[in-house]
């Protein structure tokens, strides 16, 4: 209870600061849509939490009324939302019958109105409406077609976040293609571990990329790919950074500039849509592969496609005219999550480059300038913000601003307080938590629910979120397994090569039976309904049979020590010595440039650690290291770390960011013996 005292309760009744509440008059469409809930089905529904609490329960209602909501369009209806005899672990079939197009919901509003902002590092921002965009998708759809690219096929991008990322996208969407994407920042064998699985038939990439104020030649790594990729047929290449005629594609096998494969569509044919199933493969998204292969899972164009638009409209109150941006790139699932905002028919900004460069302010001054309303980033990029001392609201104009979210690790409870003190008073600062697995979110922003410092808002409608124990018992005010316990559209329809769904079912149903198992660790506050986000379940720490999250120690030094310490990760290590037993935590600091460790600052956060937390919760060791190792999309791998403590190889390191900082945590001194 000493972890829950500390960072879930902030007064004697167990409910935290609160940040930001709705107003009293609540116009926001999640309250629409309860109120029209209520109606139809002769129920009350007095909050939030009562209509979660429906559409769990009937969750074949649910998704059927706001399928009738939302706007969707389709050719044929379905014969059945879902069999409810099914359970999760049989992964039921959804709207059955039903046939529709991704790209055409994406692309539905074919007016003036910018769609677009395409903008970045070293970039002018340039401005796509949506009819712009319908027609170079158009095109783009009729170049694949002429190159004999139908149903099924797979397309892939090798590509930063740019228009034509998106437009390559909706194009292979609107023949019924499977698209799929890695970003520039991968390297060779991380493209290859997960392209070579999918047998691409095209590769869409670019000659350059700017990162940090500097250009970083692609065309290197592009003809390693293209050469580790038999099925390849054809290889697009978008002069992103040079103009055409300043670079050489002849060494590409296969290759073509993109004035090329554009030539062979036709500005004058209007674009089809193929109509398809539900549960029509979209997008194949891949795990982080740190400890094996990555696993292709395969998302469903119904299942995406209603899951976005339930989260962007009920959950972001978006409409047409908020305009989004969330700092991704095309190798994290934000980017497909990011893009399925037009299906709202607001706008969306795909920003390329660092978020500090050419200034720190970057991001700000696109809020101001484009009058953005939701900005989404990451806890990592809030913590440099407040390391930089930015303070938004004296700076810029950010009148327009109505969210903030966050994603990718839990947010700490003094972001919260930089967000409300430097940012603005009267935002929804939106702590989101999902995951590739299911391309979305499981819990996240809510205009219908107050902001408490430190927690994600509320489970999200239709998802039957629960904390279960380690004897699969629900509990609440205390740590324990999120889990899932009946279907929602978005799960993978299958992982690819898979025979029989065996990767499927050990990757989600192996710990409790019948219920799907997340992976995260955190806590239930039965006060507030809301969730406390701990880490990942298997880098867990449990000395003398505690167990707590990794988060619950980086909070305390990020906010303690963040003038001195850049990083931090904290691992187990478990005993290999016949005379002892159990496990011991070990934290690892990474200093600042010009911070210098000391015993003195060890124990100095070992003692802050015990005033915030407990004795228990104190690490047997305070170590420095010069790095920490993560993945390509932001994610600091603490299993990683442990298994290279204990010994062990990290046989795919081409998913890592930073692989050499592996070598790091190898044959320490100091860990030796236990």
């Amino acid at each position: 209870m000493d972890s829950i005292k500390s960072s879930l309760i902030s007064d004697e009744n167990g409910i935290p600061k609160m940040m930001w509440k709705p107003p009293i008059e609540n116009n926001c469409r999640m309250e629409e849509f309860r109120l029209k809930v209520q109606k139809k089905f002769g129920i009350t529904l007095e909050c939030y939490h009562d209509l979660w609490k429906w559409s769990t329960e009937n969750y074949s209602d649910f998704w059927e009324m706001f399928w009738s909501e939302s706007g969707i369009i389709y050719s044929q209806i379905c014969n059945q939302v879902v069999d409810k005899k099914l359970s999760i672990v049989d992964n039921p079939e959804w709207f059955a019958g039903a046939r529709l197009n991704y790209a055409e919901n994406l692309l539905k509003f074919n007016d003036d109105k910018i769609a677009v902002y395409s903008t970045g590092e070293q970039r002018p921002t340039k401005t796509y409406t949506y009819k712009e965009l319908r027609k170079l998708v158009s095109k783009y759809a009729a170049a694949l077609r002429s190159m004999n690219i139908k149903t099924g096929d797979r397309v892939v991008g090798y590509i930063p976040n740019c228009v034509e990322a998106l437009v390559a996208m909706l194009a292979a969407a609107s023949i019924g293609a499977i698209y799929s994407s890695t970003s520039p920042d991968f390297g060779v064998m991380g493209v290859l571990d997960r392209f070579q699985q999918i047998e691409p038939s095209v590769i869409f990439s670019v000659d350059a990329v700017w990162y940090k104020d500097k250009t970083h030649n692609h065309l290197d790594k592009l003809k390693q790919v293209v050469s580790g990729l038999p099925t390849l047929k054809h290889v697009v290449i978008i002069p992103f950074v040079n103009d055409e005629s300043k670079f050489d594609i002849s060494e590409i096998s296969k290759s073509m500039m993109l004035s090329e494969f554009l030539s062979r569509g036709s500005d004058d044919e209007d674009i089809t849509f193929e109509q398809l199933p539900f549960n029509h493969p979209l997008f194949v998204m891949y795990s982080s592969g740190t400890t094996g292969p990555p696993k292709c899972m395969v998302h469903s164009a119904g299942g995406t496609l209603i899951q976005h638009m339930k989260e962007h409209i009920l959950h972001g109150n978006m409409d047409r005219n908020d305009i989004l941006l969330f700092y991704t790139t095309t190798g994290w699932m934000m980017w497909n999550w990011l893009v399925g905002a037009l299906s709202t028919g607001g706008s969306i900004v795909l920003y390329d480059g660092s978020p500090f460069h050419p200034k720190i302010t970057a991001l700000w001054e696109l809020v101001e300038s484009i009058k953005i309303t939701i900005l989404g980033t990451s806890a990592k990029c809030l913590s440099m913000m407040e390391e930089y001392g930015m303070k938004p609201n004296q700076t810029h104009k950010i009148d327009s601003l109505h969210t903030m979210l966050s994603t990718g690790s839990p947010l700490a409870p003094h972001q919260y307080d930089f967000v409300y003190t430097h940012v603005k008073t009267d935002l929804v600062m939106g702590s989101i938590s999902g995951g590739t697995d299911i391309i979305s979110c499981f819990m996240g922003q809510n205009f219908a629910v107050p902001v408490y410092k430190g927690e994600v808002q509320e489970n999200n409608l239709g998802m039957a979120m629960s904390c279960f124990d380690e004897t699969g018992k629900p509990v609440y005010n205390e740590p324990g397994e999120l889990v899932c316990t009946t279907p929602f559209p978005c799960m993978p329809t299958h992982f690819w090569n898979d025979e029989d769904n065996v990767l499927y079912r050990n990757a989600y149903f192996a710990k409790f039976p019948g219920v799907w198992s997340h992976g995260d660790y955190c806590i239930f506050n039965s006060k507030t309904n809301g969730i406390v986000m701990l880490g990942r379940s298997d880098a867990t720490l449990n000395p003398n049979g505690v167990r707590f999250g990794t988060t619950e120690l980086y909070g305390i030094v990020e906010r303690a020590f963040g003038k001195d310490v850049e990083d931090c990760v904290a691992v187990a290590q478990r005993s290999v010595s016949a005379s002892s037993f159990g496990e011991r935590v070990i934290l690892f600091v990474k200093m600042m440039q010009n911070a210098l460790f000391s015993e003195d600052l060890a124990k100095k956060i070992k003692s802050e650690i015990r005033r915030l937390l407990s004795p228990r919760h104190v690490p047997a060791l305070v170590l420095e290291t010069k790095d920490i190792p993560y993945t390509i999309s932001g994610k600091k791998v603490e299993m990683a770390v442990a298994k290279m403590v204990a010994g062990g190889y990290i046989a795919h390191s081409a998913s890592f960011r930073n692989p050499e900082s592996l070598e790091l945590f190898k044959n320490i001194p100091e860990l030796q013996g236990f």
